[in-house]
């Protein structure tokens, strides 16, 4: 009997554009199920483009049944307005996705250009390389928000290493991989 696909929605947050994407997990393969963006009109009220990033999140879990959510953390920067956006944008996501009962995991930019390219420090065009390498995409991409999800979904899948479908759902620590899973796999290299 061959086993269930484990589907990961990872989601990169956004107010104008919200950057998504699918894959699905069977064994050690990855496949892309869907990726893409969801544009919002700048023109838009800002609570209009939160609502509808709720119900599009809500209507991609409806259609791909995804098993977990990975979304990318905002990043600090200078515009304390844009931040608060984000923020907002990336609470909404994650709303929607706890209201399907789903468990949800957040990573830094930093942490998911480390997962797929090696550097905290890559650029988008060096995700988007290796992610080429990764799973077979088309050469050119349109933007760079679909690719960071799709760079979410599959450094959450990285983070946890094989996870068996059978488990159900993963149970998530508050750090991915945190400390007490470091602990039990390096009891030699704590010194009291």
């Amino acid at each position: 009997m061959q086993e269930k696909p484990r589907i990961i929605l990872g989601i990169d947050p956004g107010t104008l554009i919200m950057g998504y994407g699918l894959i699905s997990i069977r064994g050690k393969t990855i496949e892309l199920i869907e990726m893409d963006v969801l544009k919002l009109g700048a023109k838009k009220d800002m609570f209009e483009r939160l609502r509808i990033i709720h119900q599009t999140i809500c209507e991609i879990i409806e259609k791909h049944g995804p098993h977990e959510v990975a979304i990318e953390a905002p990043f600090f920067g200078k515009n304390v307005q844009s931040m608060l956006k984000l923020g907002r944008a990336q609470g909404v996501a994650i709303a929607a996705a706890m209201q399907s009962g789903l468990p949800v995991a957040e990573y830094s930019p930093r942490k998911v250009k480390q997962s797929i390219t090696g550097s905290g420090a890559a650029d988008k065009e060096k995700v988007w390389a290796m992610l080429q390498s990764i799973l077979p995409l088309r050469k050119t991409i349109k933007y760079y928000d679909a690719s960071d999800a799709l760079a979410v979904a599959i450094c959450h899948h990285f983070s946890q290493g094989p996870v068996p479908v059978s488990a159900g759902p993963a149970k998530r620590s508050k750090k991915a991989g945190g400390w007490s899973e470091f602990l039990k796999a390096n009891p030699g290299r704590v010194s009291r």
